[in-house]
């Protein structure tokens, strides 16, 4: 028997490049993290992410220069295809991922411990001893830890003496950023994969650290704790469904690469035609994966829980980055693999997008809580943007790129938005009742989230409007005008919960003691405000976006 080996000269580096900078500064870190000092360990790491991702994007400039010019290619024996959209994609994951990061790295203490006391839940200030419990042995309450996003220490049990103790040592968990790293690594190869084994483990490579980072948020740990845990139980099931797709497609064709396969699903295989059958049952199980992924419904029940429970700088990168990547995977598997059985997944993803822009509005209607509300919103976001991928052709292909770039820029900013608007004992203030007035003291937070909300109800003048535009007149130009009309619909019902939330910041009186906004630093405030900036200049000027996804719609096959 003859061992299979991989030629080196079919793997290309260069353009592989943006991808190795990220893996590699993740590694490096991951070193960090064992020998570098506590003390230096935050700014080391921090400076670390910063300049790997920095450095990703300027190797992913020469690597979109190389495809200009010689086109797309197999950059590792098809295993990872460098293509259009694999290069788009993977500049907006970058993008929303560098600003995610910057977010994560924001440590400014609003709250400062008293050397030997602290503020009990009944608000009284008692002495502790160095075992964080008073002199009769309680614990006490940890209101005056810094607001940092991440728990002091990730392996204590939430509220434990353990935990206030490592707080008021200045802790810091700096073990977010390799997970974070390897994370976005895994997000750029998703939507480059050129055969379905690879998909999968870029598929655990990016999941992995978020069922990690979800469970590491400093306010509501027993919160975010149960949201890890119902994400890594939903996630490793998604992902065995996703595998075992991916062995009925072997099965079915005798490859696992996604050109090979639409080649045998169509006939035009060397081999011979595939077994119908066996391909619809790949096709479905491996769909459930994407869209669970993508969180469309039915398989998008985890996305509130999860997105409410992790840390707000996670929930901004998961909003973002992690729908760019699996909407790139899903597209490549419709387009590139199974494009010849569309009148068999066309009415059934039909069925998913309506539902999911229905049922994802109706409960968003609902809510009380604002960062659960954006989470249904996230959810209906993902039926408008089925609705372009659902479209067989390059304009469809063009209009979900714009639509996925443009959500995850305003996504980002919303979710780390909400992460500067605290209580006074320092958490998050998400209620919907804490808003009231927020915007008459505070306009300028009040008024680049109203941006962000018009952005999602698709306003005119916001990146919102103009991507909602875009796929649905490739919808329509498809003949898809059930799916318009119901997508028209539900941006209809939307807008009144988003308009909601404005009238309340801006047109109600303020709470005496309601919540107020700890100043960011220039980690924070920067990413947002460019976030901003950008949802506005997409939706005046958004020709040039739109002009580089139509660039950029075109699959290697």
């Amino acid at each position: 028997m003859t061992a299979l080996a991989m030629d080196p000269q079919s793997i290309d580096y260069f353009r592989l490049s943006p991808m190795l900078i990220v893996f590699g500064v993740a590694v490096v870190s991951v070193l960090v993290e064992a020998f570098a000092p506590a003390g230096r360990r935050y700014l080391i790491q921090l400076s670390l992410a910063a300049a790997g991702l920095v450095a990703s994007m300027v190797a992913l400039g020469f690597v979109v220069r190389s495809y200009q010019v010689d086109g797309a290619s197999d950059a590792m024996s098809g295993a990872v295809v460098i293509d259009g959209p694999s290069l788009f994609l993977q500049g907006a994951v970058l993008v929303v991922s560098l600003g995610a990061v910057a977010v994560m790295g924001e440590r400014r203490l609003d709250r400062v411990w008293a050397p030997l006391e602290v503020r009990t839940a009944a608000g009284a200030r008692i002495a502790v001893t160095g075992s964080g419990q008073d002199a009769e042995g309680s614990v006490v309450d940890d209101a005056d830890l810094p607001a940092d996003a991440f728990t002091p220490s990730g392996a204590t049990v939430p509220g434990s003496s353990d935990e206030l103790i490592a707080g008021r040592a200045g802790t810091i968990t700096t073990e977010v950023y390799p997970l974070a790293l390897l994370a976005i690594g895994g997000m750029m190869l998703f939507g480059a994969c050129g055969d379905l084994l690879t998909m999968f483990i870029a598929l655990e490579v990016l999941s992995l650290p978020l069922y990690l980072l979800c469970a590491l948020a400093r306010r509501r740990r027993l919160l975010s704790q149960e949201a890890s845990l119902k994400y890594f139980l939903l996630g490793a099931f998604s992902s065995a469904v996703f595998l075992f797709g991916a062995s009925f497609a072997y099965g079915a064709t005798g490859s696992l690469d996604l050109g090979e396969i639409g080649a045998a699903v169509a006939g035009n295989h060397l081999g011979g035609s595939a077994d119908r059958t066996l391909a619809l049952l790949a096709l479905a199980l491996i769909a459930v994966g994407l869209l669970f992924k993508v969180g469309a419904v039915p398989f998008g029940s985890w996305v509130p829980d999860v997105y409410q429970g992790a840390p707000s700088p996670v929930t901004a990168l998961m909003a973002s980055a992690t729908k760019v990547a699996a909407f790139g995977a899903l597209l490549r598997v419709l387009h590139v693999a199974f494009p010849s059985l569309q009148s068999d997944w066309r009415p059934a993803l039909w069925v998913a997008a309506i539902a999911t822009m229905v049922i994802a509005t109706l409960m968003a209607v609902t809510q009380h809580d604002i960062k659960r509300m954006l989470a249904y919103s996230s959810v209906s976001h993902v039926g408008f943007a089925l609705v372009g991928a659902i479209t067989i052709s390059q304009a469809g292909v063009a209009a979900t790129l714009f639509y996925v770039a443009a959500y995850a820029v305003s996504a980002f900013g919303a979710f780390a938005l909400l992460s500067v608007v605290r209580d006074q004992t320092g958490r998050e203030a998400t209620d919907f009742d804490a808003w009231t007035g927020l915007g008459r003291r505070r306009p300028l937070v009040g008024a680049m989230m109203s941006l962000f909300l018009l952005a999602f109800a698709g306003i005119p003048l916001t990146s919102g409007f103009i991507a909602k535009f875009a796929v649905f007149s490739a919808a329509g130009d498809d003949g898809a005008w059930a799916l318009v009309i119901v997508g028209v619909v539900c941006s209809a019902i939307a807008a009144y919960f988003y308009i909601r939330v404005i009238v309340a910041m801006f047109f109600a009186e303020p709470a005496a003691d309601g919540p107020d906004v700890v100043t960011p630093s220039l980690l924070t405030s920067i990413p947002i405000a460019v976030s901003a900036a950008i949802t506005l200049v997409l939706g005046i000027f958004p020709q040039w976006l739109l002009d580089i996804a139509d660039a950029a719609s075109t699959f290697l096959r």
